[in-house]
């Protein structure tokens, strides 16, 4: 079980909130790459419009050397980098209700 001060590290960068949201919306295992398309799409202003490359890169390398690694310090959180693949298993109830909670709070934040 993950300390409250670890799971409050998590969730203080909102780039890695937007990962650990798709990574509660998916069972199983899913790839960075999709993680990386909806990070995309959620910190564009217009998601229809395609975001520079420049941009995007830097969003895949931080989320492969930063976000994704330290959310994978907590034990139900697996990330194969050499695959490019990240799983997300056997959650707590604590855990569950923070995401929960959070994308409520992200949701009402947002314009629109």
């Amino acid at each position: 079980m993950a300390t409250l001060d670890t799971i409050f590290d998590l969730f203080s960068k909102k780039r890695r909130r937007y990962a650990l949201y798709y990574l509660d919306q998916h069972s199983g295992t899913v790839s960075v790459d999709e993680i990386v398309d909806y990070v995309v799409d959620q910190e564009s202003d217009t998601p229809a419009d395609p975001i520079p490359d420049e941009q995007y890169d830097r969003i895949d390398l931080s989320l492969r050397q930063v976000h994704i690694p330290k959310a994978a310090e907590i034990d139900s959180i697996e990330y194969d980098r050499d695959e490019g693949e990240i799983n997300i298993r056997g959650t707590s109830a604590e855990f569950n209700a923070i995401v929960t909670i959070a994308k409520i709070l992200e949701q009402s934040d947002r314009p629109g």
